[in-house]
Parts: structure tokens; C-alpha cells; sequence
């Protein structure tokens, strides 16, 4: 009779494969899908609430589109300046990865300071989130987006630490490919924003 330490077959029974990294990416994926949950939460609250002005300012008074639109294309462009990062990525390309992973911050950086600034021109005159209904849920919305950016950005400075005292190591592959997947859901949630809060807001 054999025995289990006699019978190689035995322990094979108990192994899988484990790709590396399959678990970091599946836990990022799931981080991902809490995100969706919260915006559409937030765009919901939004819907709800966008038209309570409290005898206050509307959109219409306080929106600088063309400041939003000039916002919304330093977002994009970033978007398009990590591809290009990515696909330096993949061809091992150290010092083009991170030429253009400098180029996605001063993006990222530029979308951050219009934001701020926005905000700071609302409240300067009035319009803080405290006046209505409807800029408590702005502020609310369109700063978490905010925060969002601004721990993308951190993160992308950390990674291009890393990237250039390590490399492309495939643990740098990997945390770039996250952030990729970060970077371009935050685009699309500020399209989002763009359309619902901006674009809609102005016809109302």
C-alpha cells in the first residue's frame, strides 16, 4: 500500500496555477468595481440634488465652460500621454516610459491646478458647498474625482521613482499596469462629469 509520501501524485492533487501578479490584478479589478459603486453613487446624489439652488446661483452663473473644456482636455491628454507610456513598457524602453510618465504628471498636474482653482473662484464668491444643495453635490462629486487625481498623481511619481532606480522589472510592470487601469477609469468618470454636471448643468 503506498503511502501518501510514496505516492508522488498524491501532493499534485492540491497544486494550481498561480500566474504571478494574477492575484494583484484581480484584487485591483475588484478595488476598480468598489470606485464604480461610489461614483454612481455620487452621480446619483447629484441627479437628485443638482436642482435645489436654495434661491442661490445655477450653473448657468457659475460654470466657466471653456475653463472646463481646457480641464477636460489636459485629462485626456494625459490619458494619451500613459499609452504612450505603456507601449514603451512593452518594448523595455526604461528612459521613453518614463519620459512619458512625465509628461502624464504635468497633465495630470495642470487638471489639478484648473480644478483648484475652480474651486477656490466658486467659494471666493459665495458659492461654497455650504450655500446649496446643489454645490454640496458638486463639491462633493467633482472633489472626490479631485482626490482621486491627486493619489493617481502621487502614485505615478512613486512609480517613476521606482521605475528608474529598479527598472522594468516585471513587479514595476505590473504596478504600472494598475495604474494604467486607475488612470484611464478616472478619464472616464470626468467625462462623465463633464457631460452630466457641465453640459447639462448650462442648459438647465
Amino acid at each position: 500500500m503506498q503511502t501518501p509520501t510514496t505516492n508522488p501524485g498524491f501532493w499534485d492533487l492540491d497544486e494550481h496555477a498561480h500566474p504571478e501578479g494574477h492575484s494583484t490584478m484581480l484584487g485591483f479589478w475588484i478595488y476598480l468595481m468598489s470606485d464604480c459603486l461610489i461614483f454612481a453613487i455620487l452621480f446619483a446624489t447629484y441627479a437628485v440634488l443638482g436642482a435645489n439652488y436654495a434661491a442661490g446661483p445655477a450653473p448657468k452663473d457659475l460654470f466657466e465652460l471653456e475653463l472646463v473644456a481646457v480641464n477636460t482636455a489636459m485629462l485626456l491628454f494625459s490619458s494619451v500621454t500613459y499609452g504612450f507610456a505603456m507601449l514603451e513598457m512593452q518594448k523595455g524602453r526604461k528612459a521613453g516610459t518614463l519620459v512619458w510618465l512625465a509628461a502624464t504628471a504635468v497633465f495630470g498636474a495642470a487638471f489639478l491646478g484648473i480644478e483648484l482653482y475652480e474651486f477656490h473662484h466658486l467659494i471666493e464668491n459665495g458659492a461654497g458647498p455650504q450655500r446649496s444643495a446643489f454645490l454640496s453635490s458638486f463639491f462633493t462629486l467633482v472633489g472626490t474625482h479631485g482626490l482621486h487625481v491627486t493619489f493617481g498623481m502621487i502614485w505615478l511619481v512613486t512609480l517613476m521613482i521606482q521605475v528608474g532606480t529598479k527598472g522594468l522589472i516585471p513587479a514595476n510592470r505590473r504596478r504600472l499596469m494598475c495604474l494604467s487601469l486607475f488612470w484611464h477609469f478616472l478619464d472616464v468618470i470626468w467625462i462623465g462629469v463633464f457631460t452630466f454636471v457641465y453640459l447639462l448643468g448650462m442648459l438647465r
